[in-house]
């Protein structure tokens, strides 16, 4: 049967995915294949304001750069390239972004009086990924010059095998109209690339020099370089060494006192030659706008001008259409001033995947003061790391991953991914299925992941050395668990009755739709998860029997490794009170609820996929670690939980600091609704004395003698992750029979309400998302444009409203 397809790029998209699946079959095969190549370009270079590469190691990549050159003094600092904290933004980020169709990017650069806009899209098509387009847009801001000239420099390089050449005929005085590049790889096959000359609106800037009869400026000036692949991530190191010498023979050539303005002097070469490395620079007056297109050799058609166009109309409305479907607000959040936020929290979560590829700095040395087994083991520890005998780069390794921050955090985190992927998981369980696999696949042979994912010196480049080296006995929270149960709550949901229009469903929710792809994925990944699980028991256990604590099981204890007397890092909870000083018989609370957690994930994901021996073997291990939260850590004082230690005499004592820590059995739902811990745990929680504030839940008591001191990392600050936890919490227990039912749901509709006006006031104010908030003041402080596991605003908006109704049922 002959089809006809439309040509919006939707309809393209639908009738590409029906020819290949067949109108009624989902091949688990094809499927795959079909989601690697929806997900094979991206802006995976989110470290950059704009960035596009495939996923696949040493392949084409590219990126954007621009600066207004007015003046001789401060061009090379008005230059933007890689996102950066406090560099003159008035806020950036995506509008509406998603990862397998394109989406919308709005930069608002105060201090270049510029708004920037990136509107990216996928053309689908061919063998090899399809192809792209992305048309940048810029605009004068309100308070720019009466002249503004901008200075715009997009890259394309090739590392590895490839090749990439600039196909438009050599001319000294620059390539007018479109500049056109011709590549190929072995994985992506030929394409071109075109950087379009724009419509003609733009406008250049005059001849005011007699230079500019030898580079005028109505043309796009292109330079080609041949540099080592390892030094391409340095793109604006390298176009700052090739202007130099530009700026240096114009100097030469007419001299201090008649050189040429700013924006003819700070131009490249007009060099089109050979090499992997290739700048296309344009000059503007005012606003502009123009195309760039990679257009893949497999494809049927080139990409033009035209269908960009309708891509980023189909694209927009896709976007809306699922979002309003997927990640609805529920009242009061529906109304619409919170609709413009709720879009840009999703899209910049979404819109921070990368891809990252590169070696990594680890100590292997498995040195014996590594098990901190003795007092004084801190001082112990930091002799071994010192030595850096084994340490060595290790890899390359692969990851594709959902990043915290561009500017400050652009690289992968083990606890924060976990968070990360909730939100995503309702948007596409897929492709967070596809970012889990990644993560696994980074394991070593013992079991162990490291914490924080290093990869490459561009990613090097951005951690101070100290903190560069990952240690194979630290573990951080096994927050991918949440996920692994997200997964099968899903599958154990109703079968939902509502039709989805995205012709992308069947991808998105392959394993939902089909639960024995998703039993096939738990399969392939069930060997990794129990090497993982039992890696956490062997290195972070806690010992029971040298203190004779009295507890039911005398081996569910856990202890984390890389502590010292100012942080536990490994914990993620960094400088939060623990016990003074440290000592190898120590208890940690959040760790043994954190394990009980993952417990539970894997008692359900061994009775998903039938292991039924090994699903009683984890409710064993379950069952004593419920107990002994209990036995080892409630203090019957202070009525809270609390980390264990040893005192001058040998014994187990509790050493409370109230705060997150004290409430981690019910963020990790290890408490039933009947358990007698659970009022004074709400009493903690609701206390204004203690956790609460008008902006969420404080991590450290407001009444602790450690409140706002030292750092101050999490000894005050509002943290979202916690706090969703702490909302999911008290909506599971709003919805079981009980004698907290009714309070849990006021808490929950208050911490709530509470949660998303605070981030969204300081949103509309600052125009970024915040990595913590003030208790005090509400305020965002510490990383700017935090979008990873801040954007849990957006599930807890999504979360069902209990202002009115005292029982409401709802998929999370």
């Amino acid at each position: 049967m002959i089809r006809l397809c439309l040509t919006s790029t939707l309809a393209v998209l639908f009738c590409w995915l029906q020819l290949a699946l067949g109108a009624d079959q989902v091949v688990l095969s094809e499927n795959a294949k079909l989601s690697n190549e929806t997900l094979l370009w991206g802006p995976y270079r989110p470290n950059l304001y704009f960035g596009v590469r495939p996923r696949i190691p040493k392949s084409l990549t590219t990126g954007l750069l621009w600066a207004k050159v007015d003046s001789f003094q401060d061009v090379q600092n008005n230059f933007r390239h890689t996102c950066e904290q406090h560099e003159g933004m008035a806020g950036y980020g995506w509008d509406e972004y998603d990862v397998r169709l394109g989406g919308r990017q709005t930069i608002h650069d105060a201090g270049n009086f510029l708004d920037i806009t990136t509107e990216f899209v996928k053309i689908p098509g061919g063998q090899h990924g399809g192809s792209w387009g992305v048309r940048i847009k810029g605009t004068p801001r309100e308070d720019a010059p009466e002249r503004l000239i901008s200075s715009v420099i997009f890259y394309a390089a090739m590392e590895g095998f490839g090749s990439l050449q600039v196909s438009n005929e050599a001319d000294e005085l620059g390539i007018q109209g479109t500049v056109k590049m011709e590549g190929s790889s072995n994985e992506l096959g030929d394409f071109t690339l075109d950087v379009t000359e724009g419509p003609e609106s733009n406008v250049h800037p005059p001849a005011m020099h007699k230079s500019y009869a030898s580079k005028p400026l109505d043309r796009s000036m292109v330079a080609s370089l041949q540099v080592e692949d390892a030094n391409i991530w340095q793109a604006k190191a390298l176009l700052f060494q090739h202007m130099k010498t530009e700026v240096d023979e114009m100097i030469s050539l007419y001299g201090q006192e008649n050189a040429p303005p700013p924006w003819q002097i700070f131009t490249i070469a007009n060099n089109v030659a050979e090499g992997n490395l290739h700048f296309v620079q344009k000059v503007f007056d005012g606003a502009f706008e123009f195309d760039i297109m990679l257009s893949s050799g497999s494809a049927p058609e080139p990409v033009t001008s035209g269908a960009i166009s309708e891509a980023i109309k189909s694209t927009m409305k896709s976007f809306l259409t699922r979002f309003s479907s997927v990640l609805a607000p529920k009242a009061p959040f529906d109304k619409s001033k919170y609709q413009a936020f709720a879009h840009s929290m999703f899209s910049n979560l979404i819109g921070g995947i990368g891809y990252f590829y590169g070696d990594a700095v680890v100590d292997r040395s498995y040195a014996p003061e590594y098990e901190e087994e003795n007092e004084g083991f801190w001082e112990e520890t930091a002799e071994a790391r010192q030595r850096q005998g084994a340490v060595k780069l290790e890899g390359p390794a692969e990851l594709y991953t959902s990043i915290p921050s561009r500017p400050f955090f652009p690289r992968g985190f083990l606890w924060d991914e976990g968070f990360h992927l909730i939100p995503i998981a309702d948007w596409d369980m897929d492709l967070t299925l596809d970012i889990v696999r990644s993560w696994f696949n980074l394991m070593d042979e013992d079991g162990w992941i490291g914490r924080e994912q290093i990869l490459g010196q561009e990613a090097r480049s951005k951690v101070p050395q100290e903190f560069q080296v990952q240690y194979p006995h630290y573990a951080n929270p096994p927050t991918l668990f949440l996920i692994f149960e997200a997964l099968i709550d899903k599958l154990n949901a109703p079968e939902s009755t509502k039709e989805s229009s995205d012709p992308l469903e069947s991808i998105r929710s392959a394993h939902i739709q089909n639960p024995e792809n998703a039993k096939n994925y738990l399969r392939e990944l069930y060997p990794l998860l129990k090497r993982h699980y039992f890696w956490f028991r062997k290195t972070q256990w806690g010992d029971v029997k040298s203190y004779d604590r009295d507890a039911f099981s005398s081996k569910e204890a856990y202890r984390w490794r890389g502590r010292s007397p100012r942080h536990v890092l490994t914990s993620g909870l960094d400088d939060y009170p623990r016990p003074q000083p440290p000592h190898p018989g120590e208890l940690h609370t959040d760790l043994i609820s954190w394990m009980g957690m993952m417990t539970r994930s894997m008692r359900r994901i061994a009775e998903t996929i039938g292991e039924t021996d090994d699903a009683k073997e984890f409710q064993g291990y379950e069952t004593g670690i419920v107990r002994n939260i209990d036995d080892l850590h409630w203090s019957k004082k202070e009525q809270i939980y609390c980390d264990a230690s040893i005192d001058d005499y040998e014994e187990s004592v509790h050493v409370c600091h109230k705060g997150y820590i004290s409430i981690f059995p019910f963020l990790t739902g290890l408490l039933p609704a009947d358990n007698p811990r659970l009022g004074a745990i709400l009493d903690l929680i609701s206390d204004p004395e203690e956790l609460w504030s008008p902006y969420g839940l404080r991590s450290l008591s407001k009444s602790s003698a450690n409140y706002m001191t030292g750092e101050n990392y999490w000894r005050s600050p509002v943290w979202m992750n916690i706090n969703y936890l702490a909302v999911k919490a008290l909506y599971d227990l709003s919805q079981a029979t009980g004698s907290h039912q009714e309070r849990a749901r006021q808490l929950y509709s208050s911490l709530r309400t509470n949660l998303v006006d605070n981030v969204f006031h300081e949103w509309e104010r600052t125009k970024f998302a915040w990595e913590q908030y003030n208790p005090e003041t509400g305020e965002g402080q510490r990383t700017q444009h935090f979008t990873g596991w801040t954007s849990l605003v957006v599930k807890i908006m999504a979360m069902p409203d209990s202002s009115k109704s005292k029982n409401i049922r709802d998929e999370l």
